[in-house]
């Protein structure tokens, strides 16, 4: 483990059920404050951070889907959902001094900024925070899909997956006790075992383009920090 950085340019995928912490629905003002916390400490270390947030704590478009309505419509609902999110965490960064900006894969001028990859770059230069909302302005693709894409678009170096638990284990390990944690694996052991991660066509994404994709839990306050110098529980998934 060492003081620097492992990485200089990164972006952080975190699910909307982080958000709402304890709570049932919603935002949990605390966890994004949390979550802001850690990427303001990637920030002091001179890392540059691209952040991706799902919306399941606001909306699900599957959720329509499977109780008969139309799958494009309730994907359109989630994201906005996921602009709710990126809302409410430039707030909580903004609180802590770091400049930030919401660019949205779909256009809302008197919300937040347009997506482009010229002005992700332009606002990385500048030091800025970068959190794209809206996935990839497309339905049928995820929050995990649009969060490879922006990474091969912004350039990073690679993606920190947030989950509940910290890495990429044989089994649930709140259901399973005998599930055992990998430290390392390829892009294609995750996609030929099935493993749960991400989903299918994010980890092809990530592989195509090399981007390793770190899995470690959202809820460690600190760990994101820890783990971008070497320490730290968490499982990488490269092909190096």
């Amino acid at each position: 483990m060492t003081s620097e950085p492992i990485y200089k340019r990164v972006l952080l995928k975190a699910s909307g059920e982080a958000m709402m912490g304890a709570q049932g629905f919603g935002i949990d003002v605390a966890v994004a404050d949390r979550i802001a916390s850690d990427i303001a400490d990637a920030r002091q270390m001179g890392v540059e951070v691209g952040v991706v947030i799902g919306g399941g704590n606001i909306f699900r478009g599957v959720a329509v889907a499977s109780k008969g309505g139309d799958r494009v419509t309730g994907d359109h609902m989630g994201m906005l959902g996921t602009v709710i999110n990126a809302l409410a965490l430039a707030t909580s960064l903004r609180k802590l001094n770091i400049d930030t900006v919401v660019l949205s894969a779909i256009s809302m001028p008197e919300i937040c900024e347009s997506f482009s990859q010229r002005a992700t770059l332009y606002h990385l230069s500048l030091g800025r925070v970068v959190i794209f909302a809206g996935g990839t302005g497309n339905p049928f693709f995820t929050t995990d899909s649009a969060a490879a894409l922006r990474a091969a678009e912004m350039g990073a170096e690679a993606i920190f997956k947030g989950t509940q638990v910290d890495g990429i284990y044989t089994a649930d390990p709140k259901k399973d006790p005998d599930a055992t944690r990998f430290d390392h694996l390829t892009h294609k052991e995750v996609l030929d075992r099935g493993l749960a991660v991400m989903d299918v066509a994010a980890v092809a994404l990530a592989r195509e383009n090399s981007i390793p994709i770190v899995v470690f839990s959202i809820h460690e306050k600190g760990r994101f920090a820890e783990i971008l110098t070497g320490g730290g529980l968490k499982t990488i998934v490269s092909d190096n």
